[in-house]
C-alpha cells in the first residue's frame, strides 16, 4: 500500500488515501517516487475538462521523479494520470516507455518539473529555430514554462525580452537572462514592443496577446503557440502574417510519439545538466496540500513550478 492523490469524481476535490499497487505486468515496472510536478493540465483533468472519460477512481499526476532500483529516473507521458493511474503517489506501476534515466547534474526535485515545462521549453525554442541574432519575446515569461524558455533562448545567444502581467515577477525573469521585462497586458503590448520588433515569439497565452505580438513582429518572424491561458479564441488581422512572411507554428505535447518525447526529454535534460536551461521551483508542498497547489496555479501567484513532495 502507498499513499496517493486519488480522483473519485469531477465534482469533488482529489484526496490522499492508501491504495494498493498492481504488480508490474508485461512492459511495466515499479518506480519509487520522490517528487512530482503540478501543471495546469492536472487541474483540467481533475475538473473533467481533459480526459473526462478516464477511469475512476484513479491516481492523478502526469510527471514525477524517483528511482527505478538504484537509478534516478523521470517518469512522464504514456497517459499517466489521464487514461491510467498517474504518479502522485509514493510509488507507481508504469510502462517502461514512460521512464527516462536522469543524467548527472539534475536533482530529483528539479527533475520532477522536466516532463512538461522542460520538454515544452526545449521544443518551442527548437521549433522556433532560435539563433544568436534573434530577438525573442516570451509571453507569460514568469510562468512555469516561460522562465526556463527565457534561460534556454538566452543560452543560444539571443536577446530575450519577457512579458508578464505582474511586476512582482520581473526580477525572476531578469534572473533567467532576460535583457528587459515588459509588464503589460495585451492592449499595451504593441507600444511596449515598438522598438524591439521580435523575430521570435514563444506564446503560451493566446487570446488577445497573439494578435498583439503578431502586429509587433519583424518580417520573417516565427511565432510558436503552445497554450491559451489568456483565452482560446482571438480576432486577428491577417495581413501582417502574409505581408511580413511570418510563420505561426503550434506545439502540442500530447501529439508526440513515445520516441519523440524521449528524444526531446533527453535534449531538455542535457540543457538543464549543462546549465543552459534553468527550471525555478517556486515551492514544494506535501501531497496532502494538492488543493493549495491547484489554487496557486489558478491564481497565477507562483513564479516557476509547484512541486509535490511524495514522501
Amino acid at each position: 500500500m502507498v499513499k496517493a492523490v486519488r480522483l473519485h469524481d469531477h465534482d469533488s476535490p482529489p484526496r490522499v488515501e492508501d491504495v494498493g499497487l498492481p504488480e508490474p505486468a508485461g512492459d511495466e515496472v515499479r518506480v519509487e517516487l520522490a517528487f512530482a510536478g503540478v501543471n495546469p493540465v492536472d487541474t483540467y483533468v481533475a475538473q473533467g475538462r481533459v480526459a473526462a472519460d478516464g477511469p475512476l477512481p484513479r491516481t492523478l499526476g502526469g510527471e514525477a521523479s524517483g528511482h527505478l532500483g538504484a537509478e534516478p529516473v523521470l517518469v512522464s507521458g504514456a497517459g499517466l494520470g489521464s487514461t491510467r493511474d498517474g504518479v502522485w503517489a509514493g510509488a507507481a506501476t508504469v510502462p517502461r516507455t514512460a521512464v527516462v534515466p536522469l543524467p548527472d547534474g539534475i536533482d530529483l526535485r528539479e527533475a520532477a518539473a522536466l516532463g512538461v515545462v522542460g520538454l515544452t521549453a526545449w521544443y518551442t525554442v527548437h521549433l522556433a529555430d532560435v539563433r544568436s541574432d534573434d530577438r525573442v519575446l516570451v509571453l507569460g515569461a514568469g510562468g512555469g514554462v516561460g522562465l526556463p524558455t527565457v534561460s534556454l533562448a538566452r543560452s543560444l545567444g539571443a536577446t530575450v525580452w519577457g512579458q508578464t502581467g505582474s511586476a512582482d515577477k520581473a526580477e525572476a525573469i531578469r534572473a533567467q537572462g532576460a535583457a528587459d521585462v515588459v509588464v503589460a497586458d495585451a492592449t499595451g503590448l504593441g507600444e511596449a514592443l515598438a522598438e524591439f520588433a521580435p523575430t521570435v515569439v514563444i506564446d503560451g497565452l493566446g487570446g488577445s496577446f497573439t494578435p498583439a505580438a503578431v502586429s509587433a513582429m519583424a518580417p520573417y518572424g516565427r511565432l510558436v503557440l503552445f497554450g491559451t491561458s489568456a483565452g482560446s479564441t482571438s480576432a486577428m488581422e491577417l495581413q501582417p502574417v502574409y505581408r511580413k512572411s511570418l510563420r505561426i507554428v503550434g506545439f502540442g505535447g500530447l501529439m508526440l510519439s513515445d520516441d519523440e518525447r524521449r528524444s526531446a526529454l533527453g535534449e531538455a535534460m542535457r540543457a538543464v545538466a549543462e546549465g543552459r536551461m534553468r527550471i525555478p521551483i517556486d515551492r514544494t508542498l506535501p501531497m496532502e496540500r494538492v488543493d493549495e497547489a491547484f489554487r496557486l496555479l489558478a491564481d497565477r501567484s507562483v513564479t516557476g513550478k509547484v512541486v509535490l513532495d511524495l514522501a
